[in-house]
């Protein structure tokens, strides 16, 4: 009987042996024009549209929450670690996820209504968003605390900051 790891190696084997043979019999003219064209995307997709602190950020966020969502995974791996703890790693591991998701679904809304990118961390029961423009109104800033707000079941404490 063949175990699934003996057939994802055949299947992996089967589809680079497959790749190398087709690589092998192209044609030099064809080679040439794939390099070619791919040289000709990745000039085109260089520009950046977001503003680079707003990446940044991103980019930290992205980071910690990596880092805690592999800490849950250990956790709920660990064969020694009990059933408590098991559940409680998974319901923040969920939470995570929750909030992640509500975060970008923050930042989109921010990027509909009033067409501006921005970043949105929520922590306990503070939201901080960052704008990326250079024009710093107040108004601007009340309405989208109005918006965010209205999204949430509870009060919350929400900062707007402007970057531009």
């Amino acid at each position: 009987m063949i175990n699934k790891q003996s057939l994802w190696f055949v299947t992996l084997f089967s589809l680079i042996l497959v790749l190398s043979i087709y690589y092998v019999t192209m044609s030099d003219n064809s080679l040439q024009k794939i390099i070619s064209e791919e040289q000709e995307t990745t000039l085109v997709s260089n520009e950046v549209t977001e503003n680079s602190q707003l990446v940044a950020l991103r980019v930290k966020e992205d980071e910690e929450v990596l880092k805690e969502m592999e800490n849950y995974q250990s956790i709920l791996l660990d064969n020694t670690k009990t059933s408590e703890e098991k559940n409680n790693a998974y319901n923040s591991l969920m939470t995570l996820n929750s909030k992640k998701g509500k975060e970008q679904e923050m930042e989109e809304k921010i990027k509909k209504e009033y067409l501006l990118d921005s970043f949105v961390k929520i922590k306990d029961d503070t939201i901080s968003i960052v704008i990326s423009s250079n024009e710093h109104n107040s108004n601007l800033a009340n309405n989208i605390i109005r918006t965010i707000q209205d999204m949430c079941p509870k009060k919350m404490y929400i900062t707007v900051k402007f970057q531009g």
